[in-house]
């Protein structure tokens, strides 16, 4: 990176920044948020980052052409004596570079971006999936048919907690048995497929639903009631079920086992990929380390080839190479 020795952002030189620091940036921050609608971002995604500059440049005590990478570092450690975990911060990482990549390409602010190379080591656990039994014993207490509906279809499409409350009635066709999935993560439209439980939840859901609403789940109760239902209000839903079920489960876990399930059932990776809407096979790739029953399958199957073609004797049946020299002498 270009800039001083101690490896700080080189200050800017050519756009001079105004004194109201507070007036530019929202000036600014609201023409960022032109450039990612631009950019074709979804709007929980133009909406998370506006939040997370929002929260950094009120942080800031200098405007952000003069941001350091020292400056950053600070920030992360402020972020960490919070509580947020590395994989949140890593987002909030991601929409403050993204924001400076902005400011140096669109605002002509002559910087380097101090993001750069400024970043925390993630874990990498594995994804965790639901055991049958525990699948059954949650199911048996969601009766209620929005909420059946609603996770039967992240069990079942591996549809995430967003997707869901972003769906509408246009979007289903359950004689096809078909979903679409506009916008998803990244921007990125797919459809998913329908298994029998899910469409007869689905099904329920729909002959229950009144609402002329052009969302597809609907908040039941309170001054909300008949708009579409929030992503945190399904979260609560999900902690409600796990609570009286006693399985520990959340939305995104549905999703993981849906996953799981298909590559024990043997499903080709590409499948599986296009179906959960990754857009790298390496993120799909996390569930063969945790499909077992796969690999045991294909482990036994391989083996017995493996016995037919090479076969080890008992200690009774070797012999000696040395001994069958002997004999070949005499």
């Amino acid at each position: 990176m270009q800039g001083s020795p101690t490896g700080h952002a080189r200050r800017s030189t050519s756009v001079p920044w105004p004194s109201s620091r507070r007036e530019v940036s929202m000036e600014i921050i609201d023409r960022y948020r032109r450039a990612l609608k631009r950019r074709n971002c979804s709007l929980h995604t133009v909406k998370n980052y506006m939040n997370i500059v929002g929260h950094f440049t009120g942080w800031l005590k200098v405007p952000p052409a003069e941001v350091t990478r020292r400056d950053m570092a600070a920030y992360v450690d402020r972020l960490l004596r919070k509580g947020l975990k590395p994989k949140t911060i890593t987002c909030h990482l991601q929409a403050i570079r993204l924001f400076f990549d902005y400011l140096i390409d669109e605002e002509g602010i002559r910087m380097d971006n101090p993001v750069t190379r400024v970043s925390i080591r993630l874990p990498k656990p594995l994804p965790r999936h639901l055991k049958d039994d525990q699948i059954g014993v949650l199911f048996a207490v969601i009766t209620d048919p929005r909420d059946r509906a609603m996770f039967m279809l992240m069990l079942r499409c591996g549809l995430r907690v967003e997707e869901v409350a972003r769906l509408t009635v246009d979007a289903i066709d359950c004689r096809r048995r078909q979903i679409f999935v506009f916008n998803g993560k990244g921007g990125k439209d797919r459809v998913v497929y329908l298994s029998e439980d899910a469409r007869t939840a689905l099904e329920a859901y729909l002959k229950r639903r009144s609402s002329k609403a052009k969302g597809l789940f609907l908040v039941q109760k309170g001054p909300m009631k008949g708009s579409p239902i929030s992503v945190r209000g399904i979260q609560k839903r999900i902690e409600h079920y796990a609570r009286k079920s006693r399985v520990k489960v959340s939305c995104h876990q549905l999703r993981h086992t849906m996953a799981t399930q298909l590559l024990n059932a043997d499903a080709a990776l590409v499948t599986i990929q296009d179906l959960l809407g990754h857009g790298q096979i390496t993120t799909t790739q996390r569930y063969c380390r945790v499909a077992d029953l796969k690999v045991q399958r294909d482990y036994y199957k391989a083996i017995e080839v493996v016995l037919q073609r090479t076969q080890i004797h008992g200690k009774d049946d070797f012999e000696p190479p040395e001994k069958r020299v002997k004999e070949n002498m005499v």
